[in-house]
């Protein structure tokens, strides 16, 4: 979740390969919303249009994914279901109900549990995304047989959002229990137009860890995790704090993951407070410091807390694991862009953290600001990312393949390992 143009600063200064570009349509700024009507907010509305992310559905691509995965059927099942509902009452109890058990499918196939519903290898996780675009298609296109107004339907499409990110699906062993609790959180699949295979390892490790203990030094850990969308407005409108603030006092570490660089982890020292202008999912860019809800001015710059020195010394898996200290400033009284390896330096204005100015770096931000907010100090907590997940050599058509497949798994199990080294690392300091 780095963007091009950071990462072109990451080439000059730390000889970096990062293989990704911007989407062929991300020069014209959709209609973020992609719900608007002339209608007043409360009085009944006509099925607006799709999203920009919807209209990618009917590729090829994604039909083979829901086809190969045993994913297909479930937004027309969504779709009967939410026909038969004739109050906005009974709509909003189908959208949490299949949006709740689309998450739980996905997770159950991830976890070797159940039917796999297609030799699709378990541990995709595109079906997740795919799925759960053909069923906000349905509540977007849904013209029901009882008056729905444009802040019903908007509603709908939030709860169905929520639920199937596993956003509502957060359940913490007591305290004093003997069980560490640790937040993740993962990301869609993202830059679509440029290759629409594209899977995110982040979203895959959300997927394999969600609900599982796992075994360390310092004793078990409960792992809950969430998926964010790739989608700035999201992020404006305070995704990410509506998800964390009610879990981030009572857990006792979190990381943010993203998709990074090629063949390498990175823990991200520092974080900045600026957008870079790349598109997201909604081929909609953002160049602004970054908007935090509540009162008083946001730092340029926040920190991570994860013990980043026992991670990197640590054997975690295949892939180098790195303490990355770069970032990109305006210094103090200057006008233009410094690469500075060590940091930032002081009173300089933020244009790129470690990783980045794109989503990635903004959800660690506005993590690890929330958790200063709160006022809890002692909590480790900060970004991960992962390499960047690759098809195998001259793979350019087929939406899978033995290497990739590999590649995935090992990403996976390494962010479970580098986890397991937090949480003992954290648990000796802390206790």
């Amino acid at each position: 979740m780095i963007s091009p143009r950071v990462r072109i600063g990451a080439l000059l200064s730390l000889a970096l390969v990062t293989g990704l570009a911007a989407p062929a349509t991300a020069t014209t700024p959709a209609d973020s919303a992609a719900t608007a009507t002339t209608t007043p907010a409360d009085s009944p509305a006509a099925a607006p249009a799709v999203s920009v992310e919807e209209r990618r559905l009917d590729q090829a691509v994604p039909q083979e994914i829901l086809r190969r995965s045993g994913f297909a059927g479930a937004a027309p099942r969504f779709a009967e279901a939410l026909g038969a509902a004739r109050s906005y009452a009974q709509a909003r109890a189908v959208v949490v109900r299949e949006g709740s058990a689309l998450w739980r499918r996905a997770v159950a196939r991830a976890q070797g549990r159940g039917p796999a519903g297609g030799e699709l290898s378990r541990d995709d996780d595109r079906p997740l995304y795919w799925a759960r675009l053909a069923m906000t298609r349905e509540v977007r296109s849904w013209r029901p047989q009882f008056a729905l107004s444009e802040r019903q339907r908007a509603a709908l499409l939030d709860a169905l959002e929520r639920t199937s990110r596993g956003q509502e699906d957060i359940g913490f062993p007591h305290r004093g229990e003997g069980v560490r609790r640790v937040l993740v959180t993962g990301f869609d699949p993202f830059t679509l137009d440029r290759d629409i295979r594209i899977s995110n390892p982040s979203g895959a490790a959300a997927l394999a860890l969600d609900g599982t203990v796992i075994e360390t030094a310092d004793g078990p850990a409960r792992v809950e995790t969430v998926v964010f969308p790739v989608r700035w407005r999201d992020f404006t409108d305070g995704t990410v704090e509506r998800t964390l603030r009610p879990y981030l006092a009572g857990v006792d570490l979190f990381a943010t993951v993203s998709q990074g660089r090629v063949g390498r982890f990175d823990i991200e020292r520092t974080n900045g407070a600026w957008r870079g202008g790349f598109p997201d999912n909604e081929n909609t860019g953002r160049t602004e410091t970054i908007p935090v809800p509540g009162p008083g001015a946001a730092p340029q710059w926040t920190s991570t807390t994860l013990p980043y020195r026992d991670i990197v010394a640590a054997d975690t898996g295949r892939f180098p694991v790195y303490d990355n200290t770069s970032v990109t400033e305006i210094p103090a009284g200057g006008t233009e862009p410094v690469v500075r390896p060590d940091g930032p330096t002081p009173g300089s204005t933020a244009r790129a953290g470690g990783g980045g100015d794109y989503l990635s770096n903004e959800i660690a931000y506005r993590a690890t600001l929330l958790r200063d907010r709160l006022r809890l100090k002692g909590l480790p907590g900060g970004h991960v990312h992962t390499p960047v997940l690759r098809f195998g050599a001259g793979n350019t058509t087929e939406v899978t393949d033995p290497e990739f497949v590999r590649n995935r798994r090992d990403i996976v199990a390494q962010v479970r390992s580098v986890v397991a080294v937090a949480v003992s690392a954290t648990g000796r300091t802390r206790g």
